[in-house]
This record gives C-alpha cells, sequence and structure tokens, in this order.
C-alpha cells in the first residue's frame, strides 16, 4: 500500500524544517518533526473520539464528589463558566497555529509567498466543504443545512491566520491579535443590540448571537444563535494567533530548548492570569469566545504544549506518548471516521447487551464504561493501523 498523503491545516512540523538546520542552545535540533505537537494534537483529539464518554461513564460510578466533579469537567457550560472540555476546541486551534509557522514558513522559503497563499486558500476551501460534508451534506433543503461547524471554524481560522502570517512580521501580528481581542470586547461591551436594547453577555441578548440571527444562513445549533458564528470567529482568528507566536518561538534556533519550555510555561500562566480576571467585567465563555476566554484558554494550551515539549523534544522521555502520536498525526481522519463509522455500534456488538447490563447492576457505569473504553480502544486501533502502514491523510 502506498502511502496517502495529502496536506492539511494540521500539518504538523514535519517536513518543513530541514534536518541540517543549526541546533539550539540547549542542544535540541529544529528536527524534521516536533513529536511534541503531534503528541498534544493526539492528546487533545482523544477527548473527542471517546476520551469525554470515558469520563461521562466514570461520573456515573458514584455519588461521590470527585465522580460528580470528573463528570461535570467534561460538560461544557450551560453559559458562562470554564470545565475542561471547554479546552478541547481552541487548544486544537492554537495547535493550527503552532504548525503554520513550520508549514507555511517552509512554503514560503521554497515556492514564494503567493504559492504559500494559494496553499492557505485551497486548503480552506477544501476544509469548509468537508464541514458541511460532516454536517449531513446536501441531504437537505439549503435553509436547514448548518454551514458553520468545528471544521468550518478551523478552516477560517487557519485562512484569516495563515494569510496574516503571511505579510506581517510578529511584532505586526502580535498587535494584529491585540487589536481582535480588544476589538470584540468593545462590540459586546459598547454596542446596543439592535432591537433588543443596551448591549449585554446574554443568551440571545448580546451582539454576536443577534448578527447570527440576522446573517447566518441556514439552520443554526440553537435557534437563533450558533456558536460557531460569524462575529464568534473573530477571537478565535486571534487564538490561532497565540499558536503562531508559540510556534515562532519553538522554530527559534537560537533559544535553548528548557528555556523555550520556560517561555512557554511563564507566558501561559500569564494569559490564565489575565484571562480569569478580566472574567470577572468580560465572563468566561465558550458559545461567543469572550475576549477572557481567549487569554485563559491560550495560556493553558501555551502551558500543555511547554510541558509536552519539555518532556518529548528536550528530555525525550516519548514512549508514553507514542498512542497520542498516532491520532495526532491523522487527527482529521479519525474526526471525520466517528462522522462516518458508528464506533459505538461496534463496541457495543463486543461488549454490549448482558455483558454491559451485568457490569452496570454489579457496580453503576462500569458497563456504561467498558463500552466507552471500546469506542476509544477502536479510535486507536485504527490510528495505530494508519500510522503502521504509514497512511496519512491530509488536506
Amino acid at each position: 500500500m502506498t502511502n496517502s498523503k495529502i496536506g492539511s491545516p494540521t500539518d504538523s512540523v514535519k517536513d518543513e524544517a530541514t534536518a541540517d538546520e543549526s541546533r539550539s542552545g540547549g542542544g535540541v535540533p529544529v528536527s524534521r518533526r516536533l513529536t511534541s505537537v503531534d503528541a498534544l494534537r493526539g492528546f487533545d483529539m482523544m477527548w473527542i473520539v471517546g476520551g469525554g464518554a470515558v469520563g461521562w461513564a466514570l461520573g456515573r460510578m458514584g455519588d461521590h464528589p470527585f465522580w460528580e466533579t470528573l463528570s461535570r469537567q467534561l460538560r461544557h457550560p450551560d453559559w458562562d463558566g470554564f470545565t475542561f472540555y471547554d479546552l478541547i476546541f481552541p487548544l486544537f486551534i492554537f495547535l493550527v497555529g503552532v504548525s503554520m509557522v513550520f508549514s507555511l514558513g517552509r512554503a514560503m522559503e521554497t515556492d514564494g509567498r503567493w504559492a504559500a497563499v494559494q496553499r492557505i486558500l485551497r486548503r480552506t476551501l477544501l476544509l469548509l466543504v468537508i464541514g458541511i460534508f460532516y454536517n449531513g451534506g446536501f441531504n437537505r433543503p439549503l435553509e436547514e443545512i448548518r454551514w458553520t461547524g468545528v471544521l468550518q471554524r478551523i478552516a477560517l481560522c487557519y485562512g484569516f491566520a495563515g494569510i496574516l502570517f503571511c505579510y506581517f512580521r510578529p511584532k505586526a501580528l502580535a498587535w494584529i491579535a491585540a487589536g481582535l481581542i480588544a476589538g470584540y470586547w468593545a462590540l459586546l461591551t459598547f454596542v446596543p443590540v439592535p432591537g433588543i436594547g443596551p448591549a449585554s453577555y446574554a443568551e440571545g441578548q448580546n451582539l454576536a448571537n443577534w448578527f447570527d440571527s440576522q446573517f447566518l444562513p441556514g439552520r443554526h445549533w440553537r435557534d437563533t444563535w450558533d456558536p460557531e458564528g460569524f462575529l464568534s470567529t473573530l477571537p478565535a482568528i486571534a487564538t490561532c494567533l497565540t499558536g503562531v507566536f508559540a510556534g515562532l518561538l519553538l522554530k527559534n534556533p537560537g533559544i535553548a530548548g528548557g528555556r523555550k519550555s520556560a517561555w512557554l510555561l511563564g507566558a501561559g500562566a500569564a494569559g490564565v492570569l489575565f484571562g480569569w480576571l478580566w472574567g470577572f467585567q468580560f465572563p468566561i465563555n465558550k458559545h461567543i469566545w469572550t475576549s477572557s476566554f481567549v487569554l485563559l484558554t491560550s495560556g493553558l494550551s501555551a502551558i500543555m504544549l511547554g510541558v509536552f515539549y519539555q518532556m518529548i523534544d528536550v528530555w525525550k522521555i516519548r514512549r508514553w506518548a507514542v498512542p497520542f502520536v498516532w491520532i495526532g498525526m491523522n487527527a482529521i481522519t479519525i474526526y471525520l471516521a466517528h462522522n462516518l463509522i458508528r464506533f459505538r455500534e461496534v463496541s457495543l456488538r463486543l461488549f454490549g447487551g448482558d455483558i454491559q447490563s451485568s457490569l452496570n447492576e454489579w457496580i453503576a457505569g462500569v458497563g456504561d464504561l467498558l463500552v466507552a473504553l471500546g469506542v476509544l480502544g477502536l479510535s486507536f486501533l485504527l490510528c495505530w493501523f494508519l500510522h503502521r502502514r504509514r497512511i496519512f491523510l491530509r488536506l
């Protein structure tokens, strides 16, 4: 079987840096691939393709506060607030920004800026189309199609952030990111909502939700608005740009590996602190991707990247991360596979029926946990097979 390689906005640091690039001050080579980026992407995707269900099943195993807390952390808040599960999507977008530093940087060096822009536009369009397909495609009237979604937001963040990266220097990118964050805050804080009243952050009463109700075509995730709507994509682009800054740091051969980790941890801690403090005025909210949410999640993403980078690429402690690398190198593939293949039904054929019910009678939730672990195991197995056969589907 031949290798399958079709480019992607989630390309990691692979074939993007030459093998003979200079070493960093800490003796860590700027290698062909930063395994830590793949591993962190795989860790992130794991929660989407089965880890969340495992946590939900664990939450059913008793009334102890620990299980209740675990279950709550693997659900999104109804509106304001933050849980671990809120980090999954922004972390992925952050990693898209990290990866584009290497992939687009290499493309501009070898083929020129215009070729890189063409690559960005092509991939953005492909991902938008696949996102519509993921939502059900064109099997219903146009007014009932959900035109937005996770893949569409990733596409737009990659597209806009990628073009900005091609044309602006890091200092200008920092001002653009700050402008997006501050501008979005100003829009939702000071601009009255037409037909509703003064500016508000409440569900259905804020400018982002109103904008969706007026200008977003098709079916919405909720009646009149969508969490991946138009206005809330602006701060999401800023999230992607924060990943670009992290990628620029990692690519810099003049900074020691340990210092890179320290910078990521320090900057991440600052982002978490400022995001949390800002949240008292501009509530942390994933549904409308508030500016405080950008700072908090970008900070947490930087901290996680710093930890993964230090352990995997500096200390070379990698064995534990191998299964995550399998998923991380085929993240979009496994995401689409879960839309097309009924992993849960396969798991139920293996562990359902009397097995599941008997285990649930023995200890509440154990049967459900086994089914959820089956789904997660099948996901790892598919990614292991693709990795072993060197099949990497990249858009």
